[in-house]
């Protein structure tokens, strides 16, 4: 994968082609995790949102990881840009709805409880205004399905500091969406 990320990194189409044939089983996979945790009647669907991430990541010229573990990352910013925007479509659509999303697998709330994905979208972008470094963590755990070790590879952290750091933003993100102070 990092000699394919190089050569595209050079403008070679094919490796870019080679590399995302590879990458797809694996967002497929991503995604059906993340949709686990979803509500059974969500309108998109895995296969819907790795189609749209491969369609997005098809038409760059380049891109800027350097190995696995960044091109997840890109990956799972990809898959939280096409949520999101398909939750603002969907609202738009609605007078006063929105896409819900479960926040269960963040243990600090309970299984009854949801949150809209466009409210967490707003408490991540402002958890990244004060601390990117915890909410690139919560957007590769969350929307990229990445493990506490695979997380640790990508951000070049020990494990126990990224778990330390998800603790965090997940506290940090259940008092924001919460209207904790």
């Amino acid at each position: 994968m990092t000699q394919l990320l190089a050569d595209w990194r050079q403008g070679d189409a094919g490796a870019r082609d080679r590399l995302i044939g590879a990458l797809y089983p694996e967002l497929h996979r991503l995604a059906e995790q993340l949709f686990r945790r979803e509500r059974g009647d969500h309108t998109l669907q895995p296969t819907a949102l790795v189609n749209e991430a491969w369609l997005r990541l098809s038409g760059l010229d380049a891109i800027e990881a350097n190995d696995r573990g960044h091109l997840f990352a890109v990956s799972a910013r990809l898959m939280r840009e096409i949520l999101i925007d398909h939750a603002r479509r969907r609202a738009a659509a609605k007078r006063d709805g929105g896409e819900r999303m479960s926040l269960t697998h963040l243990e600090q709330v309970g299984e009854s409880d949801d949150v809209e994905l466009l409210g967490l979208n707003d408490a991540l972008e402002k958890l990244e205004a004060i601390d990117p470094a915890k909410a690139r963590i919560v957007e590769l755990r969350y929307f990229g399905g990445l493990s506490i070790e695979e997380t640790a590879t990508v951000v070049g952290q020990s494990p126990a500091t990224v778990k330390r750091h998800w603790q965090a933003a997940r506290t940090w993100l259940y008092d924001a969406l919460n209207g904790a102070g």
